[in-house]
């Protein structure tokens, strides 16, 4: 049986980390959930929270700080943080609404990334969260794609510079079904309409239906577990087979 494991969340109350939470909690590890006040209000984690925003570096650091007095040695860092709460044309998007997506999606995830570093333990495994969209562009999501898109290659940079002490790998889902279709846990009105054609978007998808949580969970803990231990620097693609790069 695996030993339990140290892991931290960050993004932890929003769809796919509620079900990520669940799931490690459910196996035995210890988990610590980082994200907005509001979002840890709204749903409130049954596991330790910490407060952060990720576009603030000042409190990164402090959340950081508070992490290392209580799990001062980490196995494993999810990056689930991210939002985009607009689709329309790169022509189109305002300076600001560019500029906030890149420092929410990128910035946010270097800063998070570089904090949680002196915490993690050797062998150590992060996991950042990208998008299919990095890779497979689609109109309307210019900013957001371009963020992830840098996800990826900052990951990756971090993996080589980082091994072989630490693994840092990429999740990159297709569209899955959470608030995030509606712009974001505690950044928006989880219960607004979505702007996604849901039935045209299934219709791109072999497996015939959108992701639910769950299905993002399993690649993540298998990433975060020794059973990928000889693994860094890589994406997985989790799409029902929608892209095959």
């Amino acid at each position: 049986m695996t030993a339990a494991k140290h892991i931290a969340v960050l993004g932890g109350a929003g769809g796919i980390g509620r079900a990520l939470v669940a799931e490690l909690s459910a196996r035995g590890d210890d988990v610590v959930v980082l994200d907005l006040p509001v979002s840890l209000e709204r749903h409130r984690p049954s596991v330790d929270a910490l407060p952060v925003d990720i576009h603030s570096e000042s409190s990164i650091a402090e959340a950081m700080r508070t992490l290392a007095v209580r799990s001062p040695s980490l196995d494993g860092f999810v990056n689930l943080a991210g939002y985009n709460s607009m689709i329309q044309p790169l022509a189109e998007t305002g300076t600001d609404y560019f500029d906030d997506i890149l420092s929410g999606n990128l910035r946010g995830v270097f800063l998070s990334t570089r904090a949680v570093l002196p915490l993690m333990t050797d062998n150590g495994s992060i996991v950042t969260v990208a998008s299919g969209l990095a890779h497979y562009i689609r109109p309307g999501h210019g900013s957001y794609a371009a963020a992830k898109a840098g996800v990826i290659a900052m990951s990756r940079t971090f993996a080589l510079e980082l091994a072989p002490r630490i693994r840092v790998n990429i999740v990159a889902p297709g569209m899955v079904d959470t608030a995030f279709v509606r712009g974001g846990t505690g950044r928006s009105d989880e219960s607004a309409e979505n702007q996604m054609d849901m039935s045209r978007y299934t219709a791109t998808i072999p497996f015939g239906r959108i992701a639910e949580p769950a299905d993002v969970v399993g690649p993540i803990t298998f990433l975060l577990d020794d059973a990928s231990s000889y693994m860094t620097g890589q994406v997985l693609w989790v799409n029902g087979g929608a892209y095959m790069p």
